[in-house]
Order: C-alpha cells, then structure tokens, then sequence
C-alpha cells in the first residue's frame, strides 16, 4: 500500500507523544509565574528576578543546539525519557534552592529538558505520522502544550491554599515529570524510525547546519520573525492594559478568555494546513498578529482591549502547530532531529527577542510605538512567507527533502 492509501489515526501516536507532551507542559505552566516569586524570597533584586525568570529560555536557546544530535543518536523515546529525568533533577534543585542563583542554575536546568523534550516529541511525530496528516498532529501537538501551559498556573493555585510554601509548586512539576516518566517507560517504540538506516544518515550538527544554510537563512528568519511576534504579544497585552488603566481583575479575564479562543483553534489550524497548504495558516496569522500590535495605539477601555486580544488570539490560533509543521515539511528524511534541532533554535531566538524588543520599544517611545514597531515586522514576515514558502514547501511537501536549500 502506498502513504496514501494506508490507514492512520491521530490516536495511535497519542501515549507516545500526546500524553506525555500535556504532562510536561502542565508541571512547566505550573512553575513559570512562581519562579521570581521563590527568587524574591531567596533576596534577589528587581534586576535579577528578571534574568532568573528567563533562564528557562536560556535554556531552551542552549539546548536546542545539541538536542538535535542527542535525539538522533539515541531515539526519540529515549531522549524524553532523559530529558523528564533531567527535568526532575533541576526542579529538586530548585525546591532545596538557597539563593537565588541556585534557583537559576535548576531553572536552567529545566530549561535544557525542555528543548531536548520537545525536539524529541516534535522529530517523533515528523518520523510516525503521514505527511498527510502532519499539520493536524502537529496543531494537536502544539495546541495541547497551550493546554499545559493553561491548566498549570491554576493546579499551581490550588496547591498554594493547602500550602503557602512558594517552592512547592516545584514538586508539582516533578510529579507531572514522574508521570510522564512513568508513561514513557511503558510507551513502545511507534515510529520505527530509530534503526541503523537513520543513524547512518547522520552528518552532525554543524555539517547539518552548513548543509541547510539557505533554507535556515530564508524560512529560518520566518520562524523567528513569527516567534518574535507571538512571544510579544503576551508581553504587550499586559502592558496596554496598565497605560490605560483598566482593572487588573477585568484584564485577566480578557486574557485568559483570548486563550481559550488561541486554544480552541489548535485543531482548525491544523486542517488548514493539510487541506490548502500551509501558506493559508502562516501569512494570516502573521498579517493578523501584524494588524493586532498595530491596533494597541486604539486601546483607551475595556471594549477595545477585548477586541484586540482576541484578535490576536484568532491569528495566533491559526497558526498551531506551524512552526513545527515546517519545519517537519523542510527537515531531511531519514534523520530529520539534527536539522530539527537547528529549526527550532531559530523559533526560540525570535521568541526570546520579541519580548526584549517590546520592553526597549516601549522604555524609548511608549507601548503605542512598540506595537506599531512590532506590526511593521509582522508585515514583513508575511512578505517573506510569501515568497519562500511556495519556494522550499510545495502545496504537497513531499518525504526525503535533502540537499543544500
């Protein structure tokens, strides 16, 4: 039988990758907004909070690098089983913390697991699930760690009224990480993708990155473009809501509704995506994100601010799984963790900057201008999507894509 006329089901990759993938997400949603609250209380400054909140990141960023080549060598399942064991060693680090800058090494820690796990989960579903389907996995994927990331901070909460010990919602994340251990131990090997053929086509990290420059320059810039985007939309928001002075609890409650609309999208996307192309999901989200920061400067109340952050989330939401889902379509076959690994850095770095970007826009010339700043690049990365995804992603993305692009 050819791919196309085999039978598949998103529910058989679902133990293997989708189970696992909500556990860790939710134990990491979990700690986030509690990490420089346990810093404060360890006695770091305003300026250090800051740089331990994004440790994280840093690790991510650092991890991506050599998670490629981690994962290829050792198997996808295998490589999230380590990364949840060292997931669990940065949080127990973290909780027997003294000072903050133990608590930022274990939270650098946990940043590492975090890109070795999600390069695995991400290269398990590019070797497992047909081309065909790809999209739809990956939107699943993608908007299932959302969910994570939704559900955590309120299991968080409900920890904190039994007790006030902050450094507790660290053991939150390390029985979320057992778990997922646990799940992972008794998960079979699905993809079929670990044996001698694959690793034969390894050629290494920098071979890898020589090798694909083109295509890491041209979408690579894409991806960061789009993940600067998305990670400043999240700082963004919150600061509208304080230059116009509305209530704290009022724009919560706007936010936390415009993730249920980002969330609820996870799935369209990914239809989106298998039936049109996947130019239909990522220049509309990347216009849409665009016109949303450019429309900040109209925020004077509630009403607006509503409007506004749900048409950020409509745009974001479109776009589940699309980073992933390129990155699955322009990644070699066999061996595709290597480039992967490589991809996903690009994404990372954007969604560091983004942030970074905003804050220095906003310090210099007001959150209005930052919007505007961050629509123009919005604008651009459309352009380039239109010009390089038809380029290197045909409508049908085809398996076993290598050379030098």
């Amino acid at each position: 039988m050819t791919e196309k006329e085999q039978p598949f089901e998103l529910r058989t990759v679902a133990l293997a990758a989708f189970g696992p993938t909500l556990l860790f997400a939710t134990g990491e949603g979990a700690i986030l907004p509690m990490i420089p609250l346990v810093a404060a209380d360890q006695g770091a400054g305003l300026g250090a909070l800051g740089l331990i909140a994004a440790m994280i990141m840093v690790g991510e960023l650092i991890g991506d690098l050599p998670s490629g080549a981690l994962v290829h060598r050792l198997g996808e399942r295998t490589a999230m089983i380590l990364a949840s064991l060292l997931s669990i060693a940065g949080l127990l680090g973290c909780y027997f913390s003294t000072n903050p800058w133990l608590l930022g090494a274990g939270v650098f820690l946990v940043g590492l697991s975090t890109a070795v796990f999600a390069l695995a989960r991400h290269a398990f579903i590019t070797t497992s699930v047909p081309v065909r389907f790809r999209a739809r996995a990956l939107s699943v994927l993608g908007g299932l760690f959302r969910a994570g990331y939704f559900i955590g901070p309120f299991v968080s909460s409900l920890v904190l009224v039994i007790s006030p010990e902050k450094r507790s919602v660290f053991l939150i994340h390390v029985g979320f990480a057992v778990a997922t251990l646990v799940l992972l131990l008794f998960t079979g090997n699905l993809s079929g993708a670990d044996g001698p053929g694959r690793r034969e086509a390894h050629h290494g990290l920098l071979p890898t990155m020589t090798r694909h420059r083109g295509v890491l320059l041209r979408m690579g810039s894409c991806a960061a473009l789009l993940g600067g985007l998305r990670a400043s939309r999240n700082v963004v928001l919150p600061l509208v809501a304080v230059a116009a002075e509305l209530p704290p609890s009022t724009t919560a409650l706007i936010i936390g509704v415009a993730g249920g609309v980002d969330f609820a999208l996870s799935y369209s996307s990914g239809q989106i995506m298998d039936r049109w192309g996947r130019l239909w999901a990522a220049v509309p989200s990347m216009t849409g994100l665009a016109i949303g920061h450019m429309l900040l400067f109209a925020v004077t109340d509630v009403p607006t601010f509503a409007a506004v952050a749900v048409l950020l989330a409509l745009a974001n939401g479109t776009s589940s799984g699309i980073l992933m889902t390129l990155g699955a379509d322009l990644a070699p076959h066999p061996g595709p963790a290597p480039f992967l690994g490589a991809w996903r850095f690009t994404g990372d770095f954007g969604q560091a900057v983004g942030p970074l970007v905003i804050s220095g826009l906003t310090a210099l010339a007001g959150v209005e201008i930052a919007g505007v700043g961050m629509g123009i690049v919005g604008f651009l990365g459309a352009g380039l999507l239109l010009r390089y995804t038809p380029r290197y992603v045909p409508r049908q993305p085809a398996l076993g894509l290598t050379g030098d692009r």
